[in-house]
């Protein structure tokens, strides 16, 4: 390998990268709930040993972790079916308000175009036949991911629970791969992938908890109808980065609409959300994960598109974790550290192209030729 053209070498790689891709469009049903379960379990550790800490057996010491998460899926299910069945009781003041912001937006189309109420009802109707027959097409993909849903739900305990038990095993694997001199930094980059992976997922259930109650609450106070669905669902969905914020705006404002005749009360919902949001990215947040994962926006960002694209919202959701272990493994190997500097977030102090030391990875030997450089 070290005696390849360097052209033969990232040729090597790039092809590599492909193939990982095609593996997981292909086999994305089997390999996320993996995936999910590998980061659950992680999260878990800590309870796991603390119960074996106080001598339980070591199949209660697993079982009761796994109760415990499944517990908390369950209130959140339990919590948005006592919403949406508020929501739906509520259906035939929607059902008028909708006609009501319907009628208006006529007429403001009719004012500023040519195309009269009738134009716009025929157009309206067309689509609306489209959108039937597309979605005619859609229910049995739709039944099939609901499907697919449960075999996830179904598989992540058992997935959870072979991974605690049989943990020492996939270590060793994990450790045969290497030479002895290198069990250094692999264990190394197991400690700070495990470190990570808690921070950045309890920091997510803190998350949900502080936003469905800053949000949910301070809309609850402003009188705001179904307060508590608006802050829970944009706490789930801001678990996906950068994205999710964007749909939960537009989720909370639709919801909003529906409930309510009033403009103000529109302006209320974004402005709580623009409020929480700002004290969730640059307060709270930061505080909780601290400086765990570090990755770049520009990365992260392309990350949860190729996440959803390949592999849905769980692709979306796992981008950000899957990106950072994946930082943590290159910067400790020779042949791929210029990937991590690619994920990370360290900019270096002066520009590679005025100082060309910078372009070496060795930081080390980097560092003194600067001082050689800038003297």
């Amino acid at each position: 390998m070290n005696g390849m053209p360097i052209t033969v070498k990232r040729s090597i790689e790039l092809l590599g990268l492909c193939l990982v891709v095609c593996i997981i469009v292909l086999g994305q049903n089997i390999i996320m709930p993996v995936l999910m379960a590998f980061f659950i379990s992680i999260m878990l550790l800590p309870i796991y040993r603390f119960l074996k800490k106080k001598r339980f057996p070591e199949i209660i010491a697993i079982v009761l972790p796994i109760l415990f998460v499944f517990a908390f899926i369950g209130v959140i299910i339990w919590f948005f079916y006592a919403q949406i069945s508020f929501l739906v009781s509520d259906f035939p003041e929607i059902k008028r308000n909708v006609n009501l912001h319907l009628t208006s937006l006529s007429k403001w189309i009719s004012n500023i175009s040519h195309y009269s109420t009738k134009e716009q009802i025929d157009l309206i109707t067309q689509k609306s036949d489209d959108l039937l027959a597309l979605g005619n097409k859609t229910a049995g993909s739709a039944l099939l991911g609901i499907t697919n849903s449960f075999v996830f739900l179904g598989l992540l305990p058992i997935y959870i629970y072979l991974m605690l038990f049989y943990k020492d095993i996939l270590l060793r694997f994990i450790f045969m791969w290497f030479k002895p001199e290198q069990h250094f930094k692999v264990k190394e980059a197991i400690y700070e992938t495990e470190s990570m992976v808690k921070n950045y997922l309890v920091g997510l259930l803190i998350q949900i908890i502080y936003i469905t109650v800053l949000l949910g609450g301070s809309l609850y106070l402003f009188d705001i109808k179904h307060a508590l669905l608006i802050g829970v669902i944009f706490a789930l969905l801001n678990l996906i980065p950068y994205v999710g914020a964007l749909i939960g705006n537009i989720i909370g404002v639709l919801l909003t609409l529906t409930s309510s005749q009033d403009g103000w009360q529109i302006v209320t919902v974004l402005v709580a959300i623009s409020v929480v949001q700002f004290f969730d990215n640059n307060i709270l947040m930061p505080r909780i994960v601290g400086s765990k994962v570090k990755i770049n926006a520009l990365m992260a960002i392309l990350g949860v598109f190729i996440g959803g694209s390949v592999a849905g919202i769980s692709g979306m959701f796992l981008s950000i974790p899957i990106i950072a272990t994946l930082k943590i493994i290159f910067d400790r190997s020779e042949i791929f550290k210029q990937w991590g500097a690619l994920l990370g977030d360290e900019r270096p102090n002066l520009s590679p192209m005025s100082f060309p030391i910078f372009r070496k990875k060795n930081k080390i030997a980097a560092s003194e030729d600067i001082n050689k450089e800038v003297n």
